[in-house]
């Protein structure tokens, strides 16, 4: 029996074989197409898996996109010449035992690193000098697979030098711009590893915290920010401030992502032998991943800390319904909510001239950036003093007249833990005894909660209002800040989660299980202003 079709059925098949063929062509040209834009570690890994990306390819694709954003956002000062070598390099290695495979990393500057990058706090006093190798953290990066991309910007010594000079300045790079609007605060000091992650620059980043330099960034370019129990990273190969304050953490668009790279940064290091040792012992078996749940709200406590962290100034409506919001979203998801808690002497513990911290920190910086200037195997400058009369001469320091140095001056005074410094340790420690501790042990709290929204209330107010990270600083614990909303003129915003010492666990499954209930991060629209908050 002959087949036969008629022209008008023959013209009806051709179109829709024509129409299948484009939809595949299609299809198959956008697998291979990858897309940079939010991608996350996961994503990464996907396309390295079904051949449509090479560590290589990656990180010529963000080397590519930092040289065409970065004259106007300033949030990187160098870039690794062995970049592209060092993704070769990656290609090679096995996949399946390296967590971070091919992961382009940036490293606040204050990160130590051989040979190639400098590493200078952001300061002109710094460069040449030779870093003694690779900081503890970046070893373990590198070991994971990762690529260490660059050096990114950051308020200049920390923010550690002077009370005037803005956040996300520094000598060697200018000011950092927040790429959701030029107008407000990137925030300080990690700021330039938060503007970087936030437009894409980098896949994640590492900042430092003393007192909210990984926390205040973060939320200030909704962001993910994790700021370790203090120990539980290495500061080894890290420019300080304070050997008791200091920890390293990650900044990611996702808390997943920010939990990879955790997961590979802690542990014992010889290099800062006993913070680490003594933190040691809260890193779980098994690691930190199997806490990402996506019910990891249910039957949490949380303490809401409404004062002061909850006194938002006058034309802060955004902020505070915003807040509202999440509270009743925290119960929803099976939280129990203890509302109206706050902190024993919190008016002192946020006061550092009272509480101790000042002098503190005071007498530590000098002690401990002599002992790391001392340990270089070359540098211009040895000692607080030298930096000092540097920035007082050098021309590229020039900016130290308009925002003086008087930081540096008070710690260049300071003789040592005298008994006035181990008076005011004595007292920081009380401080976070009868504080924090004893309210989460009194509720019976998982954790607490406060706002971050220091870069919103600022533009949008002119006051900073008050955060939870002075808290957690003074007693070494950990805090998670998660993307909360924008404000009106779309300045990012974020909430916190803070707990004792080791509570990482618990934090991860209640970020997490907030962030997969509201997932309100979105990119910035860079370089055009966002004129309605989206969430």
């Amino acid at each position: 029996m002959a087949f036969s079709i008629s022209p008008f059925r023959f013209k009806q098949l051709s179109i829709i074989l024509l129409q299948l063929l484009l939809l595949w062509s299609a299809s198959h040209g956008r697998m291979h197409e990858f897309k940079i834009e939010e991608a996350t570690i996961d994503r990464i890994h996907r396309a390295f898996n079904n051949g449509d990306l090479s560590p290589r390819k990656l990180s010529k694709i963000y080397v590519r996109r930092i040289n065409k954003l970065n004259p106007s956002l300033r949030a990187v000062l160098e870039l690794n010449p062995a970049a592209l070598t060092d993704a070769s390099r990656v290609q090679k290695l096995n996949r399946a035992s390296r967590p971070l495979y091919g992961i382009p990393i940036l490293l606040k500057d204050n990160i130590g690193t051989a040979a190639l990058l400098n590493t200078t706090a952001g300061s002109a006093a710094l460069l040449g000098a030779a870093s003694a190798g690779d900081a503890g953290v970046v070893v373990r990066l590198r070991d994971a697979g990762a690529v260490i991309l660059g050096k990114a910007s950051m308020s200049e010594w920390a923010n550690f030098r002077s009370f005037s000079a803005p956040d996300g300045w520094c000598a060697r790079g200018g000011q950092g711009v927040n790429p959701y609007n030029p107008a407000a605060t990137p925030s300080g000091s990690s700021s330039g590893s938060a503007i970087a992650v936030a437009a894409n620059l980098a896949a994640v980043s590492l900042g430092t915290e003393t007192d909210g330099s990984i926390l205040f960034p973060a939320a200030a370019q909704s962001l993910v920010g994790i700021k370790p129990t203090v120990g539980l990273t290495s500061r080894a190969g890290v420019i300080p401030i304070s050997p008791r304050q200091d920890t390293v953490g990650p900044i990611a668009r996702t808390v997943e992502d920010a939990v990879r790279v955790l997961e590979v940064i802690v542990g014992y290091d010889a290099g800062d032998s006993e913070a680490t040792a003594t933190a040691e012992k809260f890193i779980p078996r098994g690691g930190y991943r199997q806490f990402l749940r996506h019910r990891g709200l249910k039957g949490k406590r949380l303490g809401v800390l409404r004062r002061p962290f909850f006194d938002f100034p006058q034309g802060s409506d955004i902020v505070h319904a915003a807040f509202q919001t999440h509270l009743q979203t925290l119960r929803d998801e099976g939280a129990i909510v203890v509302d109206n808690l706050e902190i024993s002497n919190i008016s002192v513990i946020l006061d550092s001239s009272k509480s101790g911290e000042a002098v503190a920190l005071l007498a530590e910086f000098k002690l401990a950036l002599n002992a790391y200037l001392a340990s270089l195997p070359s540098s211009p400058v040895r000692s607080l003093a030298d930096v000092i009369a540097f920035n007082n001469a050098n021309p590229l320091e020039e900016k130290t007249k308009e925002y003086g140095q008087v930081v540096f001056e008070l710690s260049q005074q300071t003789t040592g833990i005298g008994s006035l410094e181990r008076q005011a340790l004595g007292q920081l420690a009380r401080l976070s005894a009868e504080g924090l501790e004893k309210l989460m042990k009194e509720e019976r709290l998982d954790a607490v909660v406060a706002p971050e929204a220091t870069a919103a209330l600022k533009l949008a107010t002119g006051s900073d209002g008050v955060a939870v990270a002075t808290v957690l600083a003074i007693g070494g614990y950990p805090g998670i800040v998660v993307p909360a909303g924008f404000d009106g003129q779309g300045v990012p915003f974020g909430i916190c989660f803070g707990g004792l010492k080791g509570s990482e666990p618990a934090l991860i499954e209640i970020a997490y299980g907030f962030e997969q209930a509201t997932k309100i991060r979105i990119p910035p629209t860079i370089g055009r202003q966002m004129v309605s908050p989206p969430w």
